[in-house]
C-alpha cells in the first residue's frame, strides 16, 4: 500500500512568539515531553516496520520540534528505510543542522518557515546556506505579511534561485489585487493560498492515500476533518481506506488542499509535495500542461 502519513502528535510549544500564532512561546510541562516522546518513538517504530507499505511521512507538530532530539532522530531513522520514499518537517530552523550530516539526504527533507523579527536574517540565511552545502532538500517560506515583504524580497534575491520561497496568505487578511500581484512576483503560486478553496462534495485524495495520525495513533481522513478512521496501531484503519469527497465547505491550509483531486497541485508539486518543493516549471511560473489544469 502507498500510503501518505501526516503525523502530529502532543507537542505544542514552540521558542518563538510570533503574534500570528496560538502557540507562541508555549512550554510543554516535561510530563508533556515525555508523552510526545513516548508517542513519536511509537509511531516511528511502527512506520520502520511497516516494511510491506510504501510511506511517506511528514511531521506536522503544533509546536517547533526540530528542537527537540526526538524528532532528529526520527527523521534521521525514518530516512534509512528502503520503503519509506520521503520523510519531511515542518520547521522554523531554529535549530542546528549537523545532524542531517546522518540522515539519508535523498529520502530527507524540510519545509521551513522563515519568521521576521524572531531570529536575526543573516543567522537563517546561514542556515539555509548550510542546508544547500548539505545537500538537504528543502523549501522556506514567509506569511504575507505587509511588515514581511521587504525581508521576504531580501531573501528571494539572496536564496539559489532553484530553492523554492512560498509565500502563504496570512490568516484572516484580504488582499486588494495590487496586494496580491507584490506577493505572487515573489511566489508564482501564491494564487493558490490567496482564497480559501471550495472543498464540500470534491474528491481528495485524504482518507484514501493521506491520512492524518495523532499521538495516540488515532486516524483521521486530515487534520480538518475530526472522524475517526480507526487506529494505526491495531490496524483498523485500513479497511475504513476509500476514496471521499470532502465534507467540508472550504479547505484554506496548504497540507489540506494540496490533496485536493480538483487542483493540479500534484502536478506542480510532484516529487515534492510532503516538502512543498514544485517542479521547476512551476517555481517560475510557467503555464501547467495540460492535464495538471483539469
Amino acid at each position: 500500500m502507498d500510503l501518505t502519513l501526516l503525523y502530529r502528535g502532543p507537542l505544542a510549544s514552540c521558542d518563538y512568539d510570533c503574534p500570528y500564532c496560538p502557540f507562541a512561546k508555549r512550554r510543554d510541562s516535561t510530563e508533556q515531553l515525555r508523552a510526545d516522546r513516548a508517542a513519536l518513538d511509537r509511531f516511528t517504530g511502527w512506520a520502520r516496520s511497516s516494511t510491506g507499505d510504501r510511506l511517506s511521512v511528514l511531521f506536522t507538530p503544533w509546536g517547533e520540534g526540530l528542537t527537540r532530539s526526538w524528532y532528529r532522530r526520527a527523521l534521521v531513522e525514518l530516512s534509512h528505510e528502503p520503503h519509506i520514499d520521503r520523510v519531511a518537517i515542518q520547521t522554523n530552523l531554529s535549530c542546528r543542522t549537523e545532524w542531517l550530516a546522518e540522515a539519508d539526504r535523498d529520502t530527507v527533507a524540510l519545509w521551513c518557515t522563515y519568521h521576521p523579527g524572531q531570529t536575526p536574517y543573516e543567522r537563517f540565511l546561514g542556515k539555509t546556506r548550510r542546508l544547500t552545502a548539505m545537500g538537504v532538500r528543502f523549501s522556506v517560506g514567509v506569511v504575507s505579511l505587509p511588515e514581511h515583504l521587504e525581508e521576504a524580497r531580501r531573501l528571494r534575491g539572496e536564496l539559489p534561485e532553484e530553492v523554492y520561497l512560498w509565500v502563504n496568505a496570512a490568516e484572516g487578511h484580504t488582499y486588494t489585487d495590487e496586494e496580491a500581484a507584490t506577493w505572487t512576483a515573489l511566489d508564482p503560486l501564491f494564487p493558490f493560498s490567496r482564497h480559501p478553496h471550495r472543498s464540500a462534495g470534491r474528491a481528495c485524495r485524504t482518507g484514501s492515500t493521506v491520512v492524518s495520525v495523532d499521538g495516540d495513533g488515532t486516524v483521521r481522513r486530515c487534520h480538518f476533518v475530526r472522524d475517526e478512521l480507526g487506529n494505526l496501531y491495531d490496524g483498523s484503519f485500513r479497511t475504513a481506506l476509500a476514496p471521499r469527497v470532502c465534507p467540508l465547505a472550504v479547505c484554506d491550509c496548504h497540507i489540506g488542499y494540496v490533496h485536493l483531486e480538483t487542483l493540479p497541485l500534484y502536478d506542480v508539486f510532484a516529487g515534492g509535495v510532503l516538502e512543498r518543493i514544485p517542479t521547476a516549471r512551476a517555481r517560475l511560473g510557467m503555464p501547467l500542461s495540460p492535464r495538471a489544469r483539469t
